[in-house]
C-alpha cells in the first residue's frame, strides 16, 4: 500500500495539531506529498497550487506558510531583506543560495564547523544561527 500526497499532508498537519482545512491540506500535500524536503516562496508554492488544479489566493499561501512556521512544520529562511524561504527541513543544516536563479537548496552540515560564536549581548540568549552561502557560477 502506498501512501498518497493526501494522506502525507494530512499526518503533516496532524503533528502539530493543525486543523486540516482545504487550503492547508492542499497545500500540505504539495509540500510534503512525495515525502521530499522543500525549499519554497510564498509565490512559488502559490504557482504550484495554481498548476494543481487548486483555487488557493497568494494571501491565504502567506497565511498559511505562517501558520506551518508558527506549528513548527517549516521554518523561514531569509536570505535578503526582500526574499523568504520555507523549509520543510527542520532539522540544523546549511544552505546555499543561487544568486543566477534565486534557489535555495540544501548544504552538507556535515562540513560545516562553526568554532566560535560571539557572546550574546546582556539580557539576550542566542536562539539559533542560520549560515546561508551565496554561490555564483565560475565564469
Amino acid at each position: 500500500m502506498t501512501t498518497t500526497a493526501t494522506e502525507r499532508g494530512a499526518k503533516w498537519l496532524a503533528k502539530a495539531d493543525l486543523r486540516p482545512t482545504r487550503q492547508r491540506l492542499g497545500l500540505a500535500s504539495l509540500l510534503v506529498g512525495d515525502g521530499e524536503d522543500r525549499h519554497v516562496t510564498a509565490e512559488s508554492l502559490f504557482a504550484a497550487a495554481k498548476d494543481a488544479g487548486q483555487p488557493v489566493s497568494l494571501a491565504t499561501v502567506y497565511n498559511t506558510l505562517r501558520a506551518f512556521c508558527d506549528a513548527g512544520l517549516v521554518r523561514e529562511i531569509t536570505v535578503d531583506g526582500s526574499r523568504s524561504y520555507f523549509d520543510t527541513n527542520m532539522h540544523d543544516h546549511p544552505h546555499f543560495f543561487w544568486e543566477e536563479n534565486g534557489s535555495l537548496s540544501d548544504a552538507p552540515s556535515e562540513e560545516l564547523e562553526i568554532a566560535r560564536l560571539p557572546k550574546a549581548p546582556d539580557g539576550a540568549a542566542i536562539s539559533k544561527v542560520d549560515v546561508v552561502i551565496r554561490l555564483r557560477r565560475k565564469s
